[in-house]
Parts: C-alpha cells; structure tokens; sequence
C-alpha cells in the first residue's frame, strides 16, 4: 500500500514522502496514529495545499523537543533499591522506574521514550540511559544506582 507520511517515520521517511508499505502496517499503526494518509490522488491533493502548515507544526515539535532535551541534559536519576552484599539488585531499575522519578522532579516523559540499550539495571552503580523525545531528539541521561541492604 503506499500511503503519504504527514510525519518523520524513523527509517522510513520524512514528511511529505510517498512510500510503500505493508498493508498491516498502514493500517494498524501508522494511519490510525495520524502518521500517514493512503496515497490517492485527493489525498495528495489535499497535503499540497496543506504542506505549509504540517511544515510548520513539524518544525515546531521539533524546537519544542530541543528545548526539552536542553532542560533534561546534564540531569542524574538517583535511585535506591534493596541490593544484597555483592551489589547486585533485588529485582531491577526499569524505564517505569526512571519515569517515575523524572515525574517527582516535574519533568513529563512517557516510559516509552526512554531507551535501556543494556537492558534493565540489575546492579549497583551508575549507567546511562537515552531519552528519545523526537526522531532527531534524544539525550542521555545518567542513572545512579544506590544499594539499601535489607
């Protein structure tokens, strides 16, 4: 199916491309999320005439990402988790836990913008964490992890 991308698709296009894809894939994720429209001739007709401001709302997500990226950067997440002796953790740091913490300091992230590339943190110690807040936007952040004894 080739449908018209209305925004940046990480490793499919940018906005304005008309590009194929699968079926399943237009119609359960990105029509139903405002990402992209069937590519008919009225359709392409219609982004013509509204590209300027599609332009213009991309173009201020995109300033208002870096602004928050600007605020999050240089930012450490410390957290406290039952730990035994060796410094491995009861359980793990995951990206909920992360969120939660970011929402106390009154920064407003979703769980799923944070990406753990190792995984959950299962010890003791700092890590680094990204925070993806646009397709060009993200930050790392760093996570110290601090051991209670039981």
């Amino acid at each position: 199916m080739q449908v018209i991308l209305l925004d940046k698709v990480v490793n499919l296009g940018s906005l304005g491309e008309i590009v194929k894809v699968k079926d399943g894939y237009a119609r359960n994720f990105l029509i139903p999320t405002g990402r992209a429209r069937r590519a008919t001739e009225a359709a392409k007709a219609e982004f013509e005439a509204r590209r300027a401001e599609l332009e213009k709302a991309a173009a201020d997500k995109l300033a208002q990402a870096q602004a928050h990226a600007e605020q999050l950067a240089g930012t450490t997440i410390k957290l406290t988790q039952k730990a035994g002796v060796d410094g491995r953790l009861f359980g793990s740091v995951t990206n909920y836990d992360i969120c939660e913490e970011l929402h106390k300091q009154g920064v407003k992230i979703h769980k799923g913008q944070i990406r753990m590339p190792n995984g959950p943190i299962k010890v003791v110690g700092d890590s680094t964490v990204v925070v993806t807040l646009h397709t060009d936007v993200s930050v790392d952040l760093a996570v110290a992890v601090y051991g209670e004894t039981a």
